[in-house]
């Protein structure tokens, strides 16, 4: 992800993911829902129905992916291939550009199979979608690995802080196969999407366009030193900044929810008013009027 706009673009896609995880987690601890499904309310019949119930967040990763691509593929001042026959030897060349492309082609893969279940299949999947998840971030972890080749200073630390929040996110990723309706999950999960993309957008700055004018020097202990604790300081904020979309969500979701929530108490009142009637008639009626036939019950003592 090389130069700004290779550090800038990826760690805005993640960072609005994670907004986007941080805001289903809250509908659902708030309106006490799966997260995997969250309460949606109904709209009125007309023209452009269907196209407000659709999910986005597929279309999103698949856009997302395309100008990710087509930002890559414009920084590169050559031809670009893989293999370069120079000199009758085979080279292959442009090893850091091929890693961006494969993580891109993860998240259209991931794209692709949310809107199939989303929109196009007549179930939802859901374990397909989280497969891929997993699919996408198991691959990311090792090419970030790769990635920190040839690197030194405070870029190779930058890029250490960055594989460790993409291996605690690989590890809640693969948990939620087995939970996946476990709200401290998808919880962990928004919050290290947050975290990476918000540390990945600092680190495109802090190498290439510091904000304060002078570079950061690799030869530097304090300038090395601070990289962490600037990572420590986004951690912070990214877990201010859930419980700031938390509270959001409750206030603004609150007034919403009270005519829902007063439906279904006079629905639960008038349950258990049928529950108590029926109680105290069984305790009034003889036994042989209890063997008759179901439903006729109510009849007679309607007479």
């Amino acid at each position: 992800m090389g130069g700004l706009e290779g550090h800038l673009y990826p760690g805005l896609s993640l960072f609005f993911c994670g907004l986007y995880q941080a805001r289903l987690v809250s509908r659902a601890l708030i309106c006490n829902a799966p997260v995997q499904y969250p309460p949606r309310h109904p709209w009125n019949k007309g023209r452009w129905t269907w196209l407000r119930q659709i999910y986005y967040m597929g279309l999103l990763k698949i856009l997302s992916a395309c100008i990710l691509v087509a930002q890559e593929l414009h920084s590169i001042p050559t031809q670009f291939v893989l293999i370069s026959k120079i000199y009758h030897q085979r080279n292959f060349v442009y090893r850091k550009q091929w890693q961006h492309l494969t993580f891109y082609m993860t998240i259209f893969l991931s794209g692709c199979v949310d809107v199939l279940s989303q929109n196009l299949l007549p179930q939802r999947c859901a374990a397909l979608e989280q497969s891929v998840q997993v699919l996408g971030v198991f691959i990311f972890l090792p090419l970030m690995v790769s990635h920190m080749q040839d690197t030194e200073g405070v870029e190779l630390r930058s890029h250490m802080l960055l594989t460790q929040a993409m291996f605690l996110l690989m590890l809640v990723v693969i948990a939620e196969l087995w939970a996946p309706n476990m709200p401290l999950v998808w919880m962990m999960k928004a919050f290290l999407y947050l975290t990476t993309g918000s540390w990945l957008i600092q680190t495109g700055f802090m190498l290439y366009k510091p904000i304060s004018g002078y570079k950061w020097m690799d030869d530097d202990e304090n300038d090395i030193a601070f990289v962490t604790t600037f990572f420590c300081w986004h951690v912070v904020f990214n877990a201010i900044l859930m419980v700031w979309i938390y509270s959001f969500s409750f206030l603004w979701m609150c007034p919403q929810m009270v005519p829902y929530c007063l439906h279904t108490l006079g629905y639960l009142d008038e349950k258990l008013w049928e529950v108590e009637l029926s109680e105290k008639m069984i305790g009034l009626t003889p036994f042989w009027l209890l063997m008759a036939p179901k439903g006729s019950l109510f009849k007679l003592w309607g007479r």
